[in-house]
């Protein structure tokens, strides 16, 4: 019998453990990012509970502090681990980022938590959402602090692909004033919704 209800948990743990693929896009913007489950690669870790992974941010000025800033592009590769929290679709996790544009670098640590909506017996919806912050003492080159928040609604339409719609605000502060910073060297990279795809495999 404890063999059978093994073999059972491992089965529904590894139906949910699942890399992904996702692009964002606005009429401005490009995100394209991607996360693998380290259980499905070792097995000494539980499956979906340990995520790597790594992003390319393309922004528009025109979403920025300053509409005539010449902006470099955003990379960041990610580490995060999650559990689920009781009986009612509730995961949440704590990960760690390493962020860099041309000239600021950093490494932010955060939240994140993950809901599957209960009302959706046709339609599997969650809502995530996400918050990073790097001091000053994980800041680096011309870095001061880092901020990041996003919230985001998903749709699984077909099995394994959703549509998500998201908000996203990166902060990239300065130690000091920087052509495009307004405020000394307080700077909005980038805010402002979006819209893709996010694929499971």
């Amino acid at each position: 019998m404890l063999k059978k209800v093994t073999l059972l948990t491992a089965s529904a743990l590894t139906a949910f453990a699942m890399n992904t693929g996702e692009i964002n896009i606005n009429d401005k913007d490009l995100e394209i990012s991607g996360k693998f489950d380290v259980g499905q690669f070792n097995d000494a870790v539980e499956p979906n509970t340990m995520f790597v992974g790594a992003k390319f941010l393309n922004v528009d000025e025109d979403h920025s502090d300053n509409e005539h800033a010449d902006l470099d592009p955003y990379f960041e590769g990610n580490i995060l681990m999650m559990r689920t929290v009781g009986n009612h679709g509730m995961r949440v996790g704590m990960g760690a980022k390493v962020n860099f544009t041309k000239d600021f670098v950093s490494v932010p640590l955060g939240l994140e938590f993950a809901y599957k909506i209960p009302a959706n017996s046709y339609v599997p919806m969650h809502l995530n959402g996400e918050l990073y912050y790097a001091p000053s003492t994980l800041a680096f080159s011309d870095a001061d602090s880092f901020l990041e928040y996003r919230l985001s609604y998903d749709i699984e339409i077909i099995k394994n692909g959703n549509i998500t719609l998201g908000y996203r605000s990166i902060d990239t502060n300065y130690k000091s004033h920087k052509g495009y910073a307004s405020n000394g060297g307080d700077f909005n990279y980038n805010s402002y919704w979006y819209v893709g795809f996010k694929v499971g495999f």
